[in-house]
């Protein structure tokens, strides 16, 4: 269906937008930011995409990760923003905000939104 195709294209845009502002309100591991993000209606995303995006994100910066015990068997990793990951989320919000407002203009036929 194309309205699926459509719509996952969107989530994956907006992935990394949505793993750093999961990891702004504190450290998490791989499958509770994957819990996190199905909480999201449409956002149903296995652990193994999850793991290469963090990945990433560490080679870029934007993301660190330590070994802790876990109550319910091995260590988990859990990752945290750094704070060159705290100005990237910022960023990337500031212009998610200006994408979604222009196209509300766009919704509503004005281009200076009046």
């Amino acid at each position: 269906m194309e309205d699926r195709k459509w719509m996952a294209q969107i989530r994956r845009g907006a992935l990394d937008l949505c793993i750093l502002a999961i990891l702004s309100h504190g450290k998490r591991y791989g499958y509770d930011i994957a819990h996190a993000l199905s909480e999201a209606e449409g956002f149903v995303i296995k652990e193994g995409t999850i793991y290469p995006l963090l990945s990433r994100m560490m080679g870029e910066g934007y993301v660190a990760a330590e070994w802790q015990p876990s109550p319910q068997g091995p260590q988990r990793k859990y990752y945290t923003l750094t704070k060159l990951g705290e100005a990237r989320l910022a960023a990337m919000r500031a212009e998610w905000q200006r994408f979604t407002r222009d196209v509300d203009r766009l919704f509503e036929g004005s281009e200076d939104g009046s």
